[in-house]
């Protein structure tokens, strides 16, 4: 039974001393207090009593006793033997009979009341543990922990590591048996031999049906979303479909989901049947999801690039056509001069407009004007016009493969959908053109849908509805119940009995009332303390300047560079040439050789046992995806670790979301704890930015965007970083998608330790619902703005009066509408905040321009107060403003980093799946993050230095020295992933001399 899961340093703290105890722990567990006297007192001899002491103090701090109860620090005995004043050289006679250990250890087992680890005790904790695995898929070292502090909690000696390493390897097989042979019940005989039939190529075929099945499209085009459509009726003729599993861990599944899309399918069939069911019954469930999310990319990508091509194409023609338009408009401005000349009497405009232009010229201008001038409403009917035929080409696939839902706004586009469904059935019972739902279509389409009265354009009308549901497909009005991403985010919002229950807990979690008249009562208050330091400062303000107008303006004078002294200037020079030069490879396993974040990759199936050498295989792998080389450049075929096969095996099984995320937390936790870092800052203010990457190949997952990407597609890695230089989050975006989706879900989802409560964003970044949204799950939003003068200032009572600033402040808030749906708003930040939905479904139902719900207006008039009292913060406070800029060039310098690393292949990305780009893009972030950890902790190193030689270093010079340095790191050439023995003990390498900064270049180790 492979026990392998257990690390070594896991082993070797196990039930032992692994450092001497601190202040705190010595104060808590080895404290003796007057019952404990009593019973050490009962021994006569000083040893007895000083060795029952110890052995009781110690099964109190580790849960067990140490097998020679010598082992343990001198700190603790001398700590004991003060208190029994006692002689801590009597320690040395307990070890003359052993038998005396065991004698005491039975006494204090009693006397503290805990109990052995019997037969009985190993019952009940394979119980919990069983209750564990089948409710979370935590890993069996982390259950190793989790059982320890359980059985400490419990009060039962801890046994020996062996016996509780086995019995939980034991009860993780036997659950992971369980649960295939679960899953593998509820197939039929069919349903298995389709399963296993997706692992055997048929006669004359190369690839299986499982290899073809798990490969996504790649190219945005009509004949792509038909091949997509009948990619997903292949996965649903499975046949698994419908297959309950409802009652098993959604992480448990991904996992097992996640098993069967890398792995080949030669292992697979090796697997046990039951073990094979299950891993691919879960995956064709979760395939037919992503399936489903391709088709949706596709549909959105296509109606998208039909509509830039018509946009393109429209232009042509309208350049084509101008001079046409202009000689109409000629003949109907001289008609037009005609009816208003006065001297032509009323009664003789007709004749004199007809003998002077002519009734041909007249009616042939009317008609050129009519057909050639553009209207000034929604352009989609005539971007869209013409393109009927590439639609018909994907439409009735489209039609019966994907079934829609949606909410009370998006009935009439459901109700034309199932039109559209009929009208495809073959037979005569089609319903006739006439009957086409004609709510669905608005405005600006019904001059080419209706051309005349009783009349349908079928093309048109066809048009119309796609363009309604892309639409309605992005604001998540429209949705598909069988889909990860295009899912209803509403349907799992707290409601009913859950939220009565949960409602008290959550607004005390978010410090808000639960009544509607408390918190507009309060934010009154904010509003009126904001205008108020605004109004009595204006005139000291040289920076603000209240400019006159209907309404008026404020106008913001710009920053002036701080200046920075000249020992600022020398001291980073300085601390900067006493960086030792280092190699990348070398760098990535010095920082996993004191911070262990390497430990926190593990294989995505489960049982396999730990590997030794695994570090240095990591290491090698996120170097080559981070600088965008690939594995051939970093393999070496005499070295076992490093041989290609094996890189390409630890990439495939071991990088992925999750991991590299724990990994990543290992990181930030260890920059959080450096002093210098916290000199930085606390942790509690962060940056949100994108980083653009062009993407060359075909690929759905890549969007156009003049600004950023001229011609070609890209993705933006969307990326947070703490006031402490630290990455920790990223998301991976189609195109440049507005920002202001993503701050939200960076914050909620993130995974590592830090809190942040303030986020900074650029202009882009900012709306009314997500000030709203921020200020109701306790958040503080401060973006940089580039537009002042053309934000609105908001008040909630008409009445109130600010002085100068009423007529800034002359829009009011409907506090009504607040508060009828107080109890709502604070329902969707506790989903929110506890995870039952995802921020960016959330937001994109609520920022829909123009549309909003009530709830989202609700949310919105919220975030206007907010952004208010923000604002008048942001005028009157120099110091938060350039708070602001320091924390965004935080972010843009960690970007020029990351860019430094990526130098590969003209630092484009060249993945063409989703998966593939957040892996490659999460290892650039966890790369990226221990070069700053690195740098963090060798500029702290050289600082002591500094200190130490007789310098003294100001305060604010040390919060404005930045770790996002390269100079020193090679990145290039040869790549030797190999450490020094004292380096791999945690030692630091020795700083330079900043006397030799000029010397060329010597990698290190």
């Amino acid at each position: 039974m492979p026990v392998e899961f257990l690390s070594d340093e896991q082993a070797a703290r196990y039930g032992r001393f692994s450092t001497g105890p601190s202040a705190e722990q010595l104060a808590r567990y080895f404290y003796l207090s007057a019952a404990d006297r009593t019973v050490v007192a009962q021994r006569r001899r000083a040893a007895n009593r000083l060795g029952y002491a110890v052995q009781l103090c110690t099964l109190r701090f580790l849960g067990t006793f140490l097998p020679n109860p010598f082992q343990v620090p001198a700190v603790v005995v001398d700590t004991l033997a003060a208190q029994l004043l006692l002689d801590a050289a009597a320690w040395e006679a307990y070890r003359a009979r052993p038998s005396t250990w065991y004698e005491h250890q039975a006494h204090i087992v009693a006397y503290l009341g805990y109990r052995p680890f019997t037969g009985r005790e190993g019952f009940r904790l394979a119980r919990w543990l069983y209750a564990q695995v089948s409710t979370s898929t935590v890993r069996p070292s982390v259950l190793f922990d989790l059982a320890t502090a359980h059985l400490v909690a419990e009060r039962v000696v801890l046994p020996g590591v062996s016996p509780l390493a086995r019995l939980i390897a034991r009860v993780h097989q036997r659950h992971g048996r369980h649960l295939y042979r679960l899953l593998w019940g509820r197939l039929t005989a069919a349903q298995q031999q389709a399963l296993d039939a997706l692992l055997l190529a048929a006669p004359g075929q190369r690839l299986t049906p499982l290899e073809r099945l798990r490969t996504p499209p790649t190219r945005v085009s009509a004949p792509a979303l038909g091949e997509a459509l009948q990619r997903l009726e292949h996965i649903r003729a499975v046949g698994v479909s419908d297959v309950s599993v409802r009652d098993v861990p959604d992480a448990r599944l991904a996992r097992l989901a996640r098993h069967a899309h890398q792995a080949w399918a030669q292992p697979l069939l090796r697997m046990a049947p039951e073990r094979r069911a299950a891993t691919l019954l879960a995956f064709v469930q979760s395939l037919e999801r992503t399936a489903t999310d391709d088709i949706l990319d596709l549909f959105d990508g296509l109606l998208a690039t039909l509509a830039l091509r018509g946009e393109a194409q429209r232009r042509r023609e309208r350049l084509r056509t101008l001079k046409d338009l202009d000689a109409a408009a000629l003949v109907l401005q001289h008609a037009a001069r005609l009816v208003l000349d006065p001297a032509v009497p009323d009664d003789a405009v007709r004749a004199q407009v007809l003998a002077t232009v002519g009734e041909t010229a007249l009616r042939d201008a009317a008609a050129a004007v009519q057909a050639l001038a553009s209207r000034a409403d929604d352009p989609a009917p005539l971007v869209l016009a013409g393109r009927y035929a590439t639609v018909r080409r994907f439409l009735p696939a489209l039609l019966a493969g994907l079934a829609f839902a949606g909410t009370p706004a998006a009935t009439p586009l459901l109700q034309a959908w199932a039109f559209l469904q009929q009208r495809e059935q073959p037979g005569r019972g089609r319903p006739g053109w006439a009957k086409a739902p004609a709510a669905v279509v608005p405005a600006s389409w019904r001059r080419r849908v209706f051309p005349r009265p009783g009349e349908v354009d079928p093309a048109a009308y066809t048009l119309c509805v796609l363009d309604r549901l892309h639409h309605a497909l992005r604001r998540r009005d429209v949705f598909v119940p069988v889909s990860e991403r295009y899912g209803d985010p509403r349907a799992d919002l707290l409601r009913g009995e859950g939220w009565e229950a949960a409602r008290d807990s959550v607004a005390r979690a978010l410090d808000r009332s639960t009544d509607p008249a408390v918190e507009l009562a309060r934010l009154q208050q904010q509003l009126h303390t904001a205008y108020a330091d605004v109004q009595a400062n204006l005139a000291q303000n040289t920076a603000l300047q209240l400019v006159p107008g209907d309404p008026p303006t404020l106008v913001l004078s710009p920053l002036a560079a701080q200046p920075e002294p000249d020992r600022l200037v020398q001291l980073r020079e300085q601390l900067a040439q006493q960086l030792p030069p280092v190699e990348l490879a070398a760098l990535l396993l010095e920082v996993d050789a004191f911070t262990g974040f390497a430990r926190a990759f593990n294989h995505v199936a489960d049982g396999q046992p730990a590997d030794p050498d695994l570090a240095r295989s990591l290491c090698a792998v996120l170097l080559a995806q981070a600088c965008n080389i690939g594995l051939k450049t970093v393999a070496r075929p005499e070295v076992p670790a490093l041989t290609l096969p094996r890189l390409a095996w630890v990439q495939q099984h071991y990088l992925r979301q999750e991991t590299l995320a724990a990994a990543n937390a290992r990181l930030v936790d260890g920059q959080a704890r450096l002093p210098l870092a916290q000199a930085w800052g606390g942790g509690e203010v962060a940056s949100a930015d994108g980083l653009r990457f062009v993407v060359p190949v075909r690929t759905i997952y890549a969007g156009w965007n003049s600004k950023y990407f001229p011609g070609q597609r890209g993705v933006t890695y969307y990326n947070f970083t703490s006031d402490q230089f630290s990455g920790f989050h990223g998301i991976v975006i189609p195109g440049t998608l507005r920002d202001s989706l993503f701050i939200l879900a960076g914050l909620l989802e993130q995974q590592t330790s830090l809190d942040p409560r303030e986020i900074m964003a650029d202009t882009h970044g900012y709306s009314d619902v997500v000030f709203g949204l921020f200020a109701l799950l306790g958040y503080r939003f401060s973006p940089r703005l580039a537009d002042l003068p053309d934000q609105r200032f908001w008040r909630l009572q008409p009445a109130d009066d600010y002085g100068p600033l009423n007529g800034l402040s002359r829009h009011v808030v409907n506090a009504r509408l607040l508060a009828e749906h107080w109890d709502d708003m604070l329902r969707l930040a506790g989903s929110l905040k506890l995870g039952k939905v995802k921020a960016t479904a959330v937001m994109r139902t609520l920022q829909r321009a123009g549309s909003l719900s009530g709830l989202g207006r609700a949310v919105a008039e919220l975030g206007r107060i907010e952004k208010t009292i923000y604002l008048l913060a942001y005028v009157q406070d120099e110091a938060y403003r350039r708070r602001i800029l320091v924390q965004l060039n935080r972010g843009e310098g960690r970007h020029a980093l990351a860019r430094a690393v990526f130098h590969g292949r003209k630092g484009e990305l060249r993945q063409r799946y989703r998966e593939g780009m957040e892996d490659q893009l999460g290892a650039l972030g966890l790369v990226v993050n221990a070069v700053v950890l690195w740098n963090t902790r060798y500029l702290q190193h050289a600082l002591e230095q500094h200190r130490a030689s007789g310098h003294d270093v100001a305060a604010d010079d040390i919060a404005r020295l930045s770790p996002l340095l390269h100079e020193h790191v090679n990145m290039l050439g040869q790549y030797d992933f190999s450490l020094p023995a004292h380096l791999a003990a945690g030692e630091l390498r020795p700083l330079r001399d900043p006397a030799q900064w000029q010397e060329r270049f010597v990698p290190v180790g």
